[in-house]
């Protein structure tokens, strides 16, 4: 993997937002010290209760990591309110990291902490991109194509407008050619047919929309075109994408149920499994999540990555390497020119 340009980063972990913070988070944030070829050199922020971080580096003695701490008292937890969190807990690790973020000291932002609040808290302190109306997150899905689909959004954005699907679909196409390297990624928008004259007046209007930019739009795609692979980069409202995210999570654990219990009914049934797992182990590991660690909040002022709640320390490495590739390549730049034709005149 290679870059246009090199610098030394510095990338702030929530080191207490994750279900088994922070030891998932410090052994991350160690693995992806250890194993930082071929990023440059970098420094992990660990945001969080300093005395907790110290404990926690001691437990796995590393022998090489370059990393600081910013001490945080309160902690966001899954059930806190996002706003009310961005109000009351300006102690916490979330609010402290994004801040960081803000104020230039920070590269980027990673957090396996409260989606929503780490949305609320980056839009309020980051600010939106300009010409973004409404930041924004995808999700990879593994499909039989040789590369994942995007779908966007997941559930930032419950009430959307054709215009927020246009620049969801815009954000992702950015994003996920420049991760990829696929020069112009084909963008579909969820719908129940693929018939132009399908769907609700919103997705009616946003076809229209799509159809008449420069998105690579190959229009209407179904459900069953995420795993396909028919798009790169698939386009919805953010209650949908939640609704297909949450149903394909539960998937893969459905699935390995189903293999524990044919095993468990005949010696001859747990040999069959038992001589499959190495296949079935490279099969599935394209549905694990910790493959692509996290997703970006697209829009915001700011490279933020937002993580599973139950992001192992693989997933943590993972999610730091994203920041670190979407920081290098510039991406935020790239959507601000796209969305602003009088980008560069701005900057002379």
């Amino acid at each position: 993997m290679e870059f246009l340009k090199k610098k030394f980063y510095r990338i702030a972990l929530d080191a207490m937002g994750g279900d088994f913070a922070p030891l998932n988070e410090v052994q991350g944030a160690i693995l992806a010290y250890q194993n930082r070829e071929p990023f440059s050199d970098f420094e992990i922020v660990l945001v969080g209760d300093e005395e907790k971080i110290k404990d926690a580096i001691k437990n796995y003695n590393p022998k090489d990591f370059k990393y600081s701490i910013v001490h945080a008292e309160d902690i966001v937890t899954m059930h806190d309110d996002p706003t009310a969190a961005v109000k009351k807990k300006k102690n916490s690790s979330l609010y402290k990291g994004i801040k960081l973020l803000s104020e230039n000291y920070v590269d980027a932002f990673v957090s396996a902490g409260n989606t929503g609040a780490v949305l609320s808290t980056a839009t309020i302190l980051l600010g939106r991109i300009e010409g973004v109306s409404r930041p924004t997150i995808g999700s990879f899905f593994p499909s039989v194509a040789k590369l994942p689909t995007l779908l966007v959004d997941v559930g930032a954005n419950i009430d959307a407008k054709p215009k927020y699907l246009y620049e969801f679909g815009l954000m992702g196409s950015i994003y996920y050619r420049s991760m990829f390297g696929v020069e112009n990624p084909r963008v579909g928008l969820l719908n129940i047919g693929e018939e132009e004259t399908k769907g609700s007046e919103l997705l009616l209007n946003t076809y229209k929309i799509m159809k008449e930019s420069s998105l690579n739009f190959i229009g209407n795609v179904e459900g069953r075109d995420v795993l396909l692979g028919t798009a790169e980069v698939v386009v919805c409202d953010g209650l949908v994408g939640n609704i297909v995210l949450k149903f394909a999570e539960s998937v893969l654990g459905l699935f390995k149920t189903k293999v524990r219990n044919y095993a468990k009914k005949s010696v001859i049934n747990a040999l069959k499994v038992l001589l499959l797992k190495p296949a079935l182990r490279n099969i599935l590991k394209d549905m694990d999540y910790q493959q692509y660690g996290g997703v970006p909040l697209l829009g915001v002022n700011g490279v933020v990555i937002i993580g599973h709640g139950k992001s192992t320390p693989i997933a943590i490495q993972n999610m730091i390497y994203t920041a670190l590739e979407m920081s290098k390549k510039e991406i935020n730049k790239k959507i601000e020119r796209a969305l602003n034709p009088n980008y560069f005149e701005k900057q002379n």
